[in-house]
């Protein structure tokens, strides 16, 4: 055993103390203890020699802390109320009622399901902390390899081996302008008829499958896009739509509510399509904390 962790006593000599020390008497001590009281004596003996300390000062009529007996008292106290907390905290750990979960998320879950989720997850498991973070889909990927998360909700391009996935959104996207755009009058658009606004996307290392299926929907169109930004986070895209500045890609589960200066529209025909799912790495046995939050986060439908 290493040194630092060798006592010359054990626990039950500072309960006994503690015993004493409450009622400063050594027969109603022993009976609180259930131990006779010679036996209690030489436990106090035993622990004062190894202190090489007094701790107690007796007499024919009473019993009385010494100093170095109520600075350990006062020491004790806290240890031994840490002591008596454990093991109901580690069952509420285990049962998933207490820890912390790393999730992250993108711009697109924040703006659908995830609200749902946390408020559910909040009422049902208020003892887990969430700690929350948003990432491109690309962050998300390497963080789950890297054991840095519990789950992400990200966008995936493909197959995503060594994680478990549930698709929680899939949706065609449509189209948001800005309010003024002689476009945001008609009720449906086609790609083509787009061939000269300006759009605002993203950089596509955060979300490769995305930003190609935009670009495979504007061939579709026989339109050459203009991309005249690449922001992100997905708020400032928005942002920049309000300010006149360009259209961006919308899903119609994250249109519903909208700013006045801005105006969502359904693409007909050829559109890119926006899937979002909630992963986690693949494991024989999930943390109780992250298995408490994907039973939520599975039914987080938009």
């Amino acid at each position: 055993m290493p040194r630092e962790y060798q006592y010359d006593f054990e626990l039950r000599h500072l309960v006994y103390f503690r015993e004493v020390a409450r009622h400063l008497h050594f027969r109603r001590a022993a009976e609180g203890l259930a131990v006779a009281q010679p036996a209690l004596s030489r436990q106090i003996a035993q622990l004062e020699a190894a202190l090489g300390a007094p701790l107690f000062t007796r007499s024919r009529r009473r019993v009385e802390l010494t100093a170095a007996g109520q600075a350990l008292l006062e020491r004790i106290e806290p240890v031994l109320r840490t002591l008596n907390k454990i093991p109901a905290e580690l069952q509420a750990l285990a049962g998933g009622e207490t820890g912390q979960v790393r999730v992250s998320f993108s711009g697109l879950a924040m703006a659908t399901v995830l609200p749902g989720i946390l408020r559910e997850f909040h009422r049902r498991f208020p003892g887990i902390r969430l700690e929350l973070n948003e990432s491109p889909t690309a962050v998300q990927l390497k963080a789950l390899a890297a054991d840095e998360l519990g789950c992400g909700f990200f966008h995936p391009d493909a197959a995503t081996p060594g994680l478990s996935t549930r698709q929680l959104l899939r949706e065609k996207n449509g189209v948001l302008l800005p309010a003024d755009h002689p476009l945001a009058r008609q009720p449906a658009l086609r790609l083509r008829e787009l061939a000269d606004t300006p759009f605002v996307l993203f950089p596509r290392s955060h979300n490769p499958g995305f930003y190609d299926r935009i670009l495979a929907a504007f061939a579709r169109a026989r339109v050459t896009p203009r991309i005249a930004e690449e922001v992100w986070p997905r708020a400032n895209a928005i942002g920049l739509v309000r300010a006149g500045l360009g259209a961006t890609f919308m899903c119609p589960s994250e249109a519903r509510q909208l700013p006045p200066e801005v105006a969502f529209r359904p693409l007909d025909g050829s559109a890119p399509e926006s899937r979002l799912v909630v992963g986690w790495k693949n494991s024989a046995t999930l943390a109780p904390a992250l298995a408490a939050f994907l039973s939520v986060a599975g039914n987080g439908k938009a």
